[in-house]
């Protein structure tokens, strides 16, 4: 599981809910602040259609699972610590909520959209969720900030002598956050700056930093509890919202998803995560039935219960990630089975960052790559897509 999602949000809006939905896992649950005190760690999956199908076999997954020809690849999804405003100055479980968050490669900002807690979590009647989205970003941009002037600082103490560039300090300061010096010099000159600090303002610092955060921590809204009427009004009017289009918003109900998914194991219904339906199989009262019927709705009108699909969001969309399969111009993964793996890669990755991938030695001494779908050879630099099948020829 090389990629890992990172729910975050202010308490009491349903990230442990949310993580339990995705992980069915048992994490504490309470509408009160700091249920999560230390960071959940659990096993979620994001879906990929199973390539096996078009090479007329059935897989043997090593890892998780297939039905119905898409296969459940493992990802890690950790609910951290709960946030409330000053976090990036130490309040609350501030130092550590940034600790835990950074080990994130994606976000996904749990809102609940009812407006039925404030910005401290407690229970209330008509919050706006934009005043959630908004201090989150804050936090994140501030906490950027302060890193980003101590990269600064750094840079005007000589550290690297006379000829040194800023790009250089502003990187090493902020290698935490999984950015290097080129791309810290193209955001630098994409915002219209010199490159020097002297030559910046307070303003242009903030938009920097910002910047930073926005490519290095993306993030999609959950926006949580929309199987109620006020959330999707909320949702009508802040998806209108022009301050709001640089998001992805995707209307989710962890509620429907828990319920949908002890129901399926309990025999209640046949349900697969990620599905907009689902069919009942098995004996409920009325009431239950009612309930059922009440979720069969919500997911009928939103395409799921949203917990599947933001997984999926930020990782193919937001991140651009790609799933490849190690195969053979046959259709045989090796010896031991048929399509066993299914590899999450970042985007843009070629053969060579495959084979790396998958071995050291298999990277040191790769020879070419090898398109299952049209057994033609490619190169060492040649770009993946989405869903691809390649063996790896190597040396080694």
């Amino acid at each position: 599981m090389s990629y890992k999602i990172g729910l975050v949000g202010k308490p009491s809006v349903g990230k442990s809910s949310f993580f339990n939905a995705a992980t069915m896992n048992d994490v504490p649950e309470g509408a009160y602040p700091f249920t999560t005190i230390d960071p959940s760690i659990g096993e979620a999956y994001v879906r990929v259609e199973c390539a096996a199908p078009e090479f007329d076999e059935s897989c043997t997954p090593s890892v998780g699972y297939c039905d119905h020809g898409m296969r459940y690849v493992p990802v890690k999804l950790v609910d951290v610590a709960g946030l409330i405003p000053g976090a990036h100055e130490g309040k609350g479980l501030g130092n550590q909520f940034l600790t835990d968050l950074n080990e994130a490669d994606v976000l996904v900002h749990v809102v609940d959209f009812s407006g039925e807690t404030d910005i401290e979590g407690e229970a209330t009647e008509g919050h706006d969720p934009r005043e959630d989205i908004d201090f989150l970003e804050n936090e994140l941009d501030m906490w950027y900030l302060g890193v980003l002037e101590k990269g600064i600082d750094r840079y005007r103490s000589g550290y690297h002598g006379e000829d040194k560039d800023v790009e250089v300090d502003l990187a090493e300061q902020m290698s935490a956050f999984k950015t290097n010096k080129d791309e810290i010099k193209q955001i630098i000159l994409s915002l219209g700056l010199e490159l020097d600090p002297d030559e910046w303002d307070d303003a242009d610092k903030e938009s920097l930093a910002r910047e930073i955060r926005k490519r290095t921590k993306p993030i999609i809204i959950a926006a949580n509890k929309m199987d109620k009427p006020v959330s999707q009004e909320n949702y009508e009017e802040i998806t209108a919202d022009a301050d709001y289009e640089h998001l992805t918003f995707v209307p989710t109900s962890a509620h429907a998803e828990k319920a949908l998914k002890k129901a399926d194991e309990g025999g209640v219904v046949d349900y697969r995560p990620g599905d907009d339906d689902f069919d009942i199989v098995g004996d409920v009262s009325d009431e239950q039935e009612a309930g059922l019927e009440q979720i069969r709705e919500f997911v009928a009108e939103f395409g799921g219960t949203g917990v599947q699909q933001s997984l999926e969001n930020a990782l193919f969309d937001v991140m651009g990630a790609i799933a490849i399969f190690p195969g053979s111009a046959n259709g045989k993964s090796d010896s031991q089975g048929v399509f066993r793996d299914c590899f999450i890669l970042p985007e843009g990755s070629t053969t060579e960052d495959f084979a790396y991938h998958l071995h050291s030695d298999i990277g040191d001494g790769l020879l070419h790559g090898i398109d299952c779908h049209s057994k033609r050879q490619i190169g060492s630099d040649h770009e993946l897509a989405h869903r691809d099948v390649v063996e790896i020829v190597s040396t080694n």
